[in-house]
């Protein structure tokens, strides 16, 4: 597993009904902050790491973000659209969507356009390559409404949503751990072949599903910037921490 990753895509194709009244006429992907869209910033983050082969799905608005792609000329990346138009998908669903796009020898890993972070992607790496997980993701302890629980070797073991209670184990183990999904991940190219949910669905169900049968890790990047872009009074914050 020597291989170093070279493609990731951007989920982007979400209706952004959190971040209304924008998404009323404009994709999330394209929402500023500091002057620079959220998409053109998630681009940059990964170049920082040298991934500039970069697969985006669309959906709401889908033309808008494509012109934005387009004029910029992917803001020195080579990005390829993998189109949802017909339906929005998810993020498991857009990920099976974009497997001819994504599928080779190498990792590859994905990023939510409405997540900011400096997560540091070799670190994460490094720890993918040293433990040899199906796949490997940043968490940290921040509060949120739903956590991944973990074992004492941040194993993934299973979920659990705060405000309704709802819980589901994979793996039963005592005093699981809970922390929060950064949505910076690392998969290992087999990941399409043990995915068993079809259409539209969410990738946190393809963890819970594989994660008694398969290693699924937690990256501790706690105390590193993340901010979730999902609403439009996330943006001041975001703008104070990213220039």
């Amino acid at each position: 597993m020597s291989v170093q990753p070279h493609t990731a895509i951007i989920f982007s194709a979400g209706l952004g009904t959190r971040f209304k009244p924008w998404t009323d006429k404009h994709p999330k992907a394209l929402a500023l902050v500091n002057g620079k869209s959220l998409l053109q910033r998630n681009v940059e983050y990964l170049q920082q790491y040298g991934i500039t082969n970069i697969v985006v799905n669309v959906h709401h608005f889908a033309e808008q973000v494509i012109d934005a792609i387009d004029k910029n000329n992917g803001w020195g990346s080579h990005i390829t659209i993998s189109n949802e138009t017909a339906e929005v998908l998810e993020t498991g669903g857009g990920l099976l969507k974009a497997r001819n796009l994504l599928e080779s020898e190498a990792p590859f890993l994905s990023v939510n356009v409405d997540v900011l972070t400096d997560l540091n992607i070799h670190k994460l790496l490094a720890f993918h390559q040293q433990h040899q997980p199906l796949v490997s993701f940043g968490i940290t302890n921040r509060s949120t409404s739903r956590y991944l629980l973990f074992d004492e070797n941040n194993r993934v073991c299973g979920w659990r949503n705060e405000k309704t209670g709802e819980e589901k184990i994979a793996i039963a183990k005592p005093a699981l751990k809970p922390m929060a999904y950064s949505c910076v991940v690392v998969y290992q190219p087999e990941i399409f072949s043990y995915i068993r949910q079809t259409g539209k669905f969410s990738i946190m169900d393809t963890y819970l599903d594989l994660a008694a049968h398969h290693t699924i890790l937690g990256y501790n990047h706690t105390g590193d910037k993340w901010v979730d872009v999902g609403k439009p009074e996330s943006v001041a914050i975001a703008a104070a921490l990213f220039d």
